[in-house]
């Protein structure tokens, strides 16, 4: 049985862009069908959605069945969410809150089998979704394994050379939402969008500088193209209940021009 490789992985390291969205129901039925119509990679995001372990399995598998690429956004950088969902089946991780070396090296280290990290050996669904025997995965996973790192405050753009130099850091994604509120001031106030963009400007310059990948959470096909032409290759648009949420939206107003239909979802 040969294994797979991770495409995802492969493209970035030609300086392709990739692109992909966020799953954010936990619905099997949706991603079955999201998963087969053409993304590079699905992200499942345990950090903000009600996603339980058998779940986020059921959902790994189900996109890896379909072609595509199986990631996870763990809800922080620890050893237990990384192991977790690497056994599940994620062919890789998205990161958030990385505003240190430190918090860099651990999350890269979890996801790493040893002499190269700490990750623990176990678990059987990674195998299946690679397509090679237990000991082909232990073998190979290092190499196939996507560590993607988030930057999502100023912290983190001003240790942002350190942490995108780090061995294993395969590319770094900007939670641009998350950037903006980091970067309110001590009386709430947003920061403009020229201070905003400043930031994000500089997380690609950096990138470019190391050589390591970047990539931002889009809201629209154009906006991630535009990323695309600044030189970003890792890029999410919206989610799959974005893409729900915003069909009905314009169906409702369309069919009810007198009223506005509700903000209920965002991301």
């Amino acid at each position: 049985m040969a294994m797979e490789t991770n495409y995802v992985k492969e493209k970035l390291s030609r300086g392709e862009p990739t692109f992909g969205t966020w799953l954010s129901l936990g619905d099997l039925y949706a991603t079955r069908v999201i998963a087969r119509l053409g993304f590079d990679w699905l992200t499942l995001d345990i950090e903000h959605s009600a996603i339980d372990w058998s779940q986020a399995t059921m959902i790994f598998g189900a996109i890896a069945d379909a072609g595509c690429v199986p990631l996870a956004r763990v809800p922080e950088g620890s050893h237990h969410y990384i192991k977790r969902v690497l056994d599940a089946g994620a062919m890789g991780i998205v990161v958030p809150m990385v505003d240190t070396v430190e918090q860099g090296r651990a999350a890269i280290a979890a996801a790493k089998y040893p002499p190269t990290g700490n990750r623990s050996a176990g678990g059987g669904m990674h195998s299946l979704n690679l397509g090679c025997t237990a000991g082909e995965y232990y073998q190979r996973a290092n190499d196939e394994i996507l560590v993607v790192l988030q930057t999502e405050s100023p912290q983190g753009v001003e240790n942002a050379e350190a942490i995108y130099s780090l061995p294993g850091c395969d590319a770094i994604f900007i939670g641009p939402n998350d950037l903006r509120f980091q970067m309110r001031g001590p009386d709430g106030q947003d920061p403009s969008t020229e201070e905003h963009e400043a930031m994000i400007q500089r997380v690609i310059e950096v990138g470019k500088q190391v050589g390591t990948p970047t990539g931002i959470h889009a809201m629209d096909p154009a906006s991630a193209l535009e990323r695309a032409d600044q030189g970003m290759q890792f890029l999410a648009i919206g989610s799959e209940l974005r893409f729900m949420t915003h069909a009905a939206q314009q169906a409702v107003e369309a069919v009810f021009p007198e009223e506005v239909a509700q903000d209920v979802a965002r991301y």
